[in-house]
């Protein structure tokens, strides 16, 4: 992560790149740039801004349409982690594998169409475009676009101490992707066989999966309602990795301490039995299309993780509060023995219903 922020730096600047707030006192409306989840441009008119975000990345479900969902869920996360719940266009990225055939590229690509398709009205907005390539892999991602008003985004950098840490889907995708993988390769499966049994892998792949492609736009609207104070939403750098870079955002004295890691059944079993090489119990494993990490005022975030969960807003929805704000040098740690929480891997009907 360090080296990639680093990199990041030549594009927008070291401010841009993680090293402290870039929102300036008395602008208005506020900038954000390179760093976070989205940028945050200053319109000349209007006292508007333009707040836009991009992501992409390969297949890592067997269900084409499922992942076409995944993928816009994953580029819509960026606004909905400021806050913002509704989203004026998107584009869609596309890469098509010159290794397939006529007929798996005619079955397989519409259906990731499609599926980006239908994630993106659920989130209110359509597809009006975008750009196809041929490649040696598929790669499947998008551009989300919105112009907003001041009130309508959260700017990630107002944590105080007392303030709590809440995450709003669980941890573990990329290892119930892998482990489901391993369940076609013998030498793989012998290792971690003890300890889960292959309907246990089954369906904590199916929670992923169905957690990946769930929006998180109750959350941003919930942030509002709650007094959200920050946010980010949890992808490639893993729970610790994102925890660090929002830390670093933020513009009082603070640090992040995280004391729970909630986590798709069996998944932290097998992650143990491979020697932990995953990261999952250090918070460096990779996730795709993951929570929002929220920093809330004590007194609101069970309110918050009642209401998330109430049948009003479906069915699904779970929050867990996983730390505390406490004054510091804008860091993060996860605690030498977190517990960890573990749902029951069962899916809901309405993610059934899909």
């Amino acid at each position: 992560m360090e080296t990639l922020l680093r990199l990041l730096a030549g594009l927008g600047g070291a401010r841009a790149a993680g090293e402290g707030p870039v929102s300036e006192p008395g602008s208005s409306p506020p900038a954000l740039g390179i760093g976070m989840d989205s940028c945050v441009i200053p319109l000349r008119h209007g006292g508007l801004s333009l707040v836009q975000t991009t992501d992409f990345f390969y297949p890592l479900v067997e269900d084409p349409y499922m992942m076409g969902r995944i993928a816009c869920a994953n580029v819509l996360s960026d606004l909905y982690a400021m806050g913002i719940t509704e989203c004026d266009n998107m584009l869609m990225l596309l890469s098509v594998s010159q290794k397939m055939t006529d007929e798996e590229r005619e079955k397989i690509m519409p259906l990731i169409i499609k599926g980006f398709r239908d994630a993106a009205e659920d989130g209110g907005t359509s597809v009006t475009g975008g750009q196809t390539v041929m490649n040696p892999w598929i790669i499947v991602g998008g551009v989300a676009t919105v112009v907003c008003q001041p009130n309508e985004f959260i700017m990630p950098d107002n944590a105080v101490p007392g303030d709590v840490l809440v995450l709003t889907k669980p941890l573990g995708t990329q290892v119930a992707v892998t482990a489901h993988q391993w369940l076609d390769n013998p030498e793989r499966w012998n290792k971690i066989k003890l300890v889960v049994s292959k309907e246990d892998v089954e369906l904590a792949y199916q929670e992923a999966m169905f957690s990946m492609a769930m929006l998180n736009r109750t959350a941003a609207s919930l942030m509002h309602t709650f007094n959200a104070h920050a946010a980010t939403d949890i992808t490639g750098f893993g729970i610790l990795g994102h925890a660090q870079n929002l830390a670093r955002q933020q513009r009082h004295e603070v640090s992040f301490v995280i004391h729970n890691l909630p986590i798709i059944a069996k998944m932290a079993a097998v992650s143990k039995a491979c020697g932990n090489r995953s990261g999952l119990l250090q918070g460096t494993s990779p996730e795709t299309s993951g929570g929002l990490l929220i920093c809330l005022p004590r007194e609101q975030a069970a309110r918050f993780c009642a209401e998330i969960k109430s049948p009003k807003h479906g069915e699904g929805h779970q929050a867990w509060i996983i730390g505390i704000v406490e004054k510091g040098n804008q860091t993060a740690r996860i605690i030498d023995k977190p517990r960890i929480i573990e749902g029951p891997a069962k899916l809901s009907a309405a993610q059934g219903g899909w």
